[in-house]
Parts: C-alpha cells; structure tokens; sequence
C-alpha cells in the first residue's frame, strides 16, 4: 500500500489485490493481468493457488496478447508465498474458483476485504481449439466486466462491510456470468 499522484496532482492511496484459485494458471493469472492493465497505476495485482500447477496456461498468456495487455513475467505460484513475512499487505482478496473458495486459507495480514467471484475454470474446457480459445476469452470477458466495476466503486467513500458487500454483488451478478 502506498500513494500514488494522480495527473491532478492530488494524493491517491493505492491497492494490492490477491486473486486467488487452486492452480494458478488460467484465470486468477487472466484476473491478475487484466486489473495490473486497467487499474491506473492505483491497483496492484497478484495471483497465488492453493494447490499450484507450477506453470501458466499458455492460453492464458495467449488471452493476455489478444488483450493488448502484458503477458510476461507470470507464474504459478502458492498463496504461501503471499502469508510469509515481506509479501505484500493485501487491501482486497478474490477467490475466483469454486475449489479456493471452499478451503481453509492462510490468515492475511491487515485484515482485507474477501469476496468470492466464482466462474468456470477455461482450462479444463475439452474440444477443439476453438472451443478452449474461446472458453479462456469468455473468462477473460468476464473478469474484465467484474474488475470495471470494481474499479468504479467510491473506494474512499466506502466502509470494509459496504466494500465487501459490493465485491460480493459484483461476484454474483447474473450478467457477468459469476456464480
């Protein structure tokens, strides 16, 4: 956490954010590049699982080209990492699988926010290429309608029980495919 100097000149506190899944390789990484992509130097994303393949889906890189947003320098990594003394102090924690969000997680530093935006996993989608291509565009879609409006909530304005209570609404809107 740290401030940031808006083009205005005024003062903005930024947010670190932990997307979290069981392999870390599709759709927390999809969620960890799109929000470092849109959120204005404001927000910092990560990505962790509690169970993690040890590599990145390469369609999930491959999402993230067909984005326009950076697709390096990511990795499938624990959410151990993330509770170890130095890691980041986290504003907000989003469970992004149904699998992650049933387990016991490691208790977080500074009390963030935690919300659940379950959706489905794109990279266990069979058939054909096409139909994988378009099962991780569809998640990326989805990810990026529930980060836009995360990223428009009055942050500053808002209490941590208002904030979670919107993150979970963002997590079960019927529109944005989020169960």
């Amino acid at each position: 956490m740290s401030d940031a100097s808006s083009h205005t000149g005024k003062t903005e506190r930024s947010y670190n954010v932990l997307f979290l899944c069981t392999g870390n390789s599709a759709h927390s990484i999809l969620a960890e590049g799109i929000l470092n992509g849109t959120g204005s130097g404001l927000f910092y994303a990560f990505s962790a699982g509690s169970h993690p393949k040890g590599k990145v889906h390469p369609r999930a890189l491959a999402t993230l080209q067909r984005l326009h947003l950076p697709a390096s320098g990511y990795r499938s990594k624990s959410w151990d990492e993330f509770a170890a003394p130095g890691a980041p102090v986290f504003d907000f924690i989003l469970t992004v699988c149904d699998n992650a969000a049933g387990e016991v997680c490691p208790v977080w530093p500074g009390k963030p926010v935690s919300a659940h935006w379950g959706m489905p996993d794109p990279a266990v989608v069979e058939g054909t290429e096409e139909r994988q291509r378009k099962a991780f565009m569809d998640a990326a879609i989805t990810l990026r309608r529930g980060i836009d409006l995360f990223l428009a909530l009055p942050l500053h304005r808002l209490d941590a029980v208002s904030l979670r209570d919107k993150l979970r609404e963002i997590g079960q809107m019927n529109g944005a495919c989020f169960s």
